[in-house]
Order: C-alpha cells, then structure tokens, then sequence
C-alpha cells in the first residue's frame, strides 16, 4: 500500500468512526489481483456512550448521511480475511477465560491484587478498501467499516496475530496508536 493510499484509506475510516475515540489500528498489507487492489484494517475504538451521531439497532455508530461513503462488495479475498477474524475471534473468545486467569495469577510476593485487573473492552471494526487500478473504471475507491465485536485489546491483539498467520502474510501487520492514526489524517 502507497503512502497516498494508506492516507486516503484512514480518511475514509475517520469519515465513519470518530476520530478521536480510536485507539488503535492495525492495517494489513494491501493485495493486488486481476487489476484491482483491496487492503484490511481492524480498528479498536473506545466504548465511550456519549458518541456524537447515531447508533443503530445493534448499537453501532452511524455516520451523518453526508459522511458515509456506500459499502461496496466484498471479494472472495476479503470475505476469507472476515471469516478468519470471526474464527480467531471465537477461538480467544474461549480461551480468553485462561487468559485472564493466567494475568492475576499469585503475583511472585504471594499477595494478590485487591482489586481484580479487568481488562477494558473497546469496539472492534474492520474496514475494507478496494481500488481499480486498470480498466475502464480505473480510479474507482471503495470502502466499507463495519462493527464486528467488542473485545479487549488484549484478544484484538491475538486475533490479528491469528489471522496473519492464517494468511500466511509475511509481511508484519502495521500497528498505528490512535495518536498516529490521527497524526496520518489529512489535514
């Protein structure tokens, strides 16, 4: 993914999730195919409730009319990285228990915590971008954002993890705090 695009791609992000509730963003490398070129990102965003906008019927966030970009269609590739993210997802999900556990463990003076260490849940979003780059449609930028789970950064972590290993992707997964995302943004 070029600079200009990965720009141009959280711009599009930060058309639909507020900007300054991200936490984190972890972009995936961009693939290109028979002309065309897609990228993924999973987004943490803060579950603060005082949102501005709307929500929907299953509490996620809907951007103003005049914001939201139409989602476009899903590839084969695109539909595997989702089913990959709902199956890492369900698997932590499992072993999350373990997890947690395993972290307030005895600590090594024998004493435990006074008060347990539950980890924070943040609202977890994918986004997908798919450009033309030949043909007669070329320039044409699609993207789409859509609520996935709630989660603790902790899973969103392991999952993506998860699902680079899955892909067999090579090439490690960019990680952008919400400082830099919003640093990235267009002015």
């Amino acid at each position: 993914m070029t600079d200009e695009t990965r720009t141009r791609f959280l711009a599009a992000i930060a058309r639909q999730i507020p900007a300054d509730r991200v936490i984190e963003v972890h972009l995936f490398s961009s693939m290109k195919q028979g002309g065309l070129e897609s990228g993924v990102a999973v987004i943490a965003v803060d579950r603060i409730a005082d949102i501005p906008g709307s929500m929907d019927v299953d509490g996620g966030y809907v951007p103003a009319a005049a914001v939201a970009e139409p989602s476009a269609l899903d590839t084969p590739v695109e539909l595997d990285v989702h089913d990959q993210l709902a199956d890492e997802a369900a698997y932590m999900t499992d072993e999350f228990p373990v997890v947690l556990a395993d972290a307030l463990a005895e600590p090594a003076s024998g004493a435990l915590p006074s008060t347990p260490m539950v980890p924070s849940r943040y609202i977890v979003y994918s986004a997908r971008y798919r450009l033309v780059l030949k043909g007669a449609e070329r320039g044409k930028w699609d993207v789409s954002v859509t609520e996935e789970a709630d989660a603790p950064l902790l899973t969103i972590d392991a999952v993506v993890r998860g699902v680079q290993r899955r892909s067999g992707d090579a090439d490690e997964v960019l990680r952008l705090s919400g400082d830099e995302f919003r640093s990235a943004l267009p002015a």
